[in-house]
C-alpha cells in the first residue's frame, strides 16, 4: 500500500510508527544484529557499529527478520576488501523509534558497542519517525493548516543529530577512524504530489504538500551535513543518491545525483533555494532510480519507504531481538572494482552502503 506520508530515511513502520489513514501507532520494535564478514586468510577483525531505526534495522515487513545486506553491512564488505580484515557489523536499531529514542535509547544507553579497541567505523540516521508522525498530524488536519508540527519535528532532529554527534564524539573509541551520518531521503515523492485536506492561513487555499515538505527536508539534510561538518563527521548525501540521476538529465552540464549534493560552506538559505527550486525539476521518485537516461532501478520497496536491498535475511526472534552470524564476503573482491560491486547502484540499501563507503579510511 502506498503511504501518503511516508517519505523520509527513517521511517520505521514494525508494530507502530507506520501511518494507517492518517493515524499514527508509537510502538517501536527492536531489531539488533550482529555480523561478521569473514576473510580468507585474516583473523584480524574491526568493527563498524551502526545506530538507528528501521532503515540501518534492513526492516522489509518482517517483524522476526531483517536484511542481511543492509547499509551498514554493504559499507562492512567493502571495508573487507579494503583492509583484508574480517568485519564485524554491529547494527543497534529500533524500527519505529524517534530521534531522541535512538539517541537515548541506543547511541547512550548501548555505547558499549562503539567502545571496543577494534572500533573503526560508527554511524547513524535518524530523525524519519519524527516527520512521520508530524506530517501524519498535518495530513488530518482540516481548517486551517497548522504548519507548528512540522517546524517542532525539525527542530527535534536538529537537537538530537547534534547530541548523538557530540556523544559519539565523547564515547567512541579512540581507534574510531571514520565518524559518518546519513541524511534523509525522500520515499513518496510522487505519492505526495496532491493538495492537503487544510488550507494555508495566508492564502486560503489547500497546498500541495510535497511542495510544502521539500523545503523541511532540505533544511533538514543541510543542518545533518553541516552538523557533521563541525562535528568531525562525515555526511553521506543519501537524498542526492537516491533522488537524483546518475546522468545529466537538464544539460546542465553536471550529473544529476552530483549536483543535489550539499556543498560544504553554502548556506542553508541556498541550499533549500538550490534544491526545492532550482534543481527541484531534476529530482525524481526513488522508486526509478535513472542509472542513464534508459535503464531505471527500483530503490524503494512496495510499502513506499524502505529500501529495497538484495540476499539474504537475518533471523531476529519472533517479535524482534536480536540476531547474529558470519560468512564469507557476498562478493569477491575480483567483483569489486573502483570501489563498486556489481549491483552498487541497483537496490536502495546497496547505493547507501556504496555512499558511506567512498569515505572509507585507506587503511584501520
Amino acid at each position: 500500500m502506498k503511504r501518503e506520508w511516508s517519505w523520509l530515511l527513517g521511517l520505521g513502520v514494525a508494530l507502530g510508527a507506520v501511518a494507517y489513514a492518517g493515524t499514527v501507532r508509537a510502538n517501536t520494535l527492536t531489531q539488533n544484529s550482529s555480523w561478521t564478514i569473514d576473510r580468507a586468510g585474516t583473523s584480524t577483525k574491526y568493527r563498524v557499529t551502526a545506530y538507528g531505526d528501521s532503515i540501518y534495522a534492513g526492516y522489509y515487513g518482517s517483524l522476526s527478520r531483517v536484511a542481511k545486506r543492509a547499509a551498514p553491512y554493504v559499507d562492512g564488505e567493502y571495508l573487507a576488501k579494503l583492509w583484508n580484515a574480517d568485519i564485524e557489523v554491529i547494527r543497534r536499531t529500533k524500527s519505529g523509534a524517534k530521534a531522541d529514542d535512538i539517541y537515548n535509547n541506543k547511541i547512550v544507553a548501548e555505547r558499549s558497542y562503539m567502545q571496543t579497541s577494534n572500533t573503526r567505523v560508527v554511524t547513524f540516521e535518524m530523525c524519519g519517525n519524527d516527520f512521520l508522525q508530524a506530517r501524519s498530524n498535518f495530513s488530518g488536519q482540516t481548517g486551517t493548516c497548522n504548519y507548528s508540527v512540522l517546524d517542532n519535528a525539525l527542530a527535534t532532529c536538529t537537537t538530537y543529530q547534534e547530541l548523538a554527534m557530540q556523544a559519539i564524539n565523547q564515547y567512541a573509541h579512540p581507534n574510531t577512524r571514520l565518524k559518518i551520518i546519513a541524511n534523509l531521503y525522500y520515499p513518496g515523492y510522487n505519492a505526495d504530489n496532491a493538495l492537503s485536506n487544510c488550507t494555508d492561513p495566508t492564502t486560503g487555499q489547500r497546498i500541495n504538500k510535497r511542495d510544502k515538505f521539500l523545503p523541511y527536508l532540505a533544511k533538514s539534510n543541510w543542518r545533518a551535513c553541516d552538523l557533521a561538518r563541525r562535528y568531525g563527521f562525515a555526511c553521506a548525501d543519501v537524498f542526492a543518491q537516491y533522488m537524483g540521476a546518475d546522468y545529466d538529465s537538464n544539460n546542465d552540464g553536471q550529473i544529476d545525483s552530483e549536483a543535489l549534493r550539499y556543498i560544504p560552506g553554502e548556506s542553508e538559505a541556498a541550499y533549500v533555494q538550490r534544491i526545492s527550486v532550482t534543481l527541484k525539476s531534476t529530482i525524481r521518485d526513488a522508486n526509478t532510480h535513472f542509472v542513464n537516461s534508459s535503464t531505471s532501478y527500483d530503490y524503494i520497496l512496495s510499502d513506499d519507504t524502505h529500501p529495497t536491498y538484495i540476499g539474504g535475511t537475518i533471523w531476529l526472534g519472533l517479535i524482534g531481538g536480536t540476531g547474529s552470524g558470519s560468512g564469507a564476503p557476498d562478493y569477491s573482491d575480483s567483483q569489486i572494482v573502483n570501489g563498486k560491486n556489481p549491483v552498487w547502484n541497483q537496490y536502495g540499501h546497496e547505493r547507501m552502503g556504496w555512499a558511506l563507503s567512498v569515505y572509507n579510511p585507506g587503511t584501520p
